[in-house]
């Protein structure tokens, strides 16, 4: 059982960092619990599910309105709509699963040892709107997997004080001014701290502790993530 008020508490943790990181913290049996349902799998942190599932609640804190309906349901349709449209970005590429042309026209055989998954595709498939963000975080996510870093590994290395933030602002300018060294950081999957420290003045303490934050930012940076970029700015 969800309180009453959960809505009233999502507009009031979107004021601060810390008070949205808790909020999520807080509500992270609702987030899994909305994947499990829609997937009719469990899910655990280490899925792709959980990430798409974690974003859309973030996103629905960011853009709900008290006077449109109920904060819970709110979510649920969001995270149930970003999970859709992941499974469809999946089903695009993946040839692990055969479909019959039936699936594709908006049937499903209940009977099939894979109907969940035939139910995920005629969902997806039947939603048609473009998300240009969606996109753009599902790429990002394939990138961040080769760091090995999650979105919810982000809500606890984020900088919170305006002098650790500005000093993580200068370790991405400087990473993305210097093109050679991205690509090694690609390519080695290694994060340049000694590179760093010596060519700036960042601390290497907040540097090994805000590691993925800086990976990330850089990432976002130096690829095409327009929208992503002005999240950034």
């Amino acid at each position: 059982m969800f309180s009453n008020n959960m809505g009233e508490e999502a507009l009031e943790a979107v004021k601060t960092e810390d008070g949205r990181s808790a909020f999520i913290t807080k509500n992270e049996k609702f987030i899994i619990g909305c994947a499990n349902r829609f997937t009719k799998r469990f899910i655990t942190k280490s899925d792709d599910e959980w990430s798409i599932a974690l974003i859309a609640f973030s996103n629905a804190m960011d853009t709900y309105d008290a006077e449109k309906g109920n904060f819970q349901s709110y979510a649920r349709l969001l995270i149930e709509r970003r999970l859709t449209d992941y499974i469809r970005s999946q089903a695009r590429f993946s040839s692990e699963q055969s479909m019959e042309p039936y699936v594709f026209e908006g049937n499903v055989d209940e009977d099939s040892d894979n109907s969940a998954y035939q139910l995920h595709i005629v969902r997806a498939t039947s939603t048609s709107d473009e998300n240009p963000i969606r996109d753009e975080i599902l790429a990002l996510n394939e990138i961040l997997a080769a760091y090995d870093i999650t979105f919810m590994d982000l809500t606890s290395c984020s900088p919170k004080a305006a002098k650790t933030k500005s000093a993580c602002f200068q370790a991405v300018s400087y990473i993305k001014e210097h093109p050679s060294l991205v690509e090694k950081m690609r390519d080695t999957k290694l994060f340049p701290i000694k590179n760093i420290t010596e060519n700036t003045k960042v601390p290497r303490k907040i540097l090994e502790r805000h590691r993925k934050y800086i990976i990330t930012a850089a990432e976002i940076l130096c690829n095409d993530f327009p929208l992503l970029q002005e999240y950034i700015k």
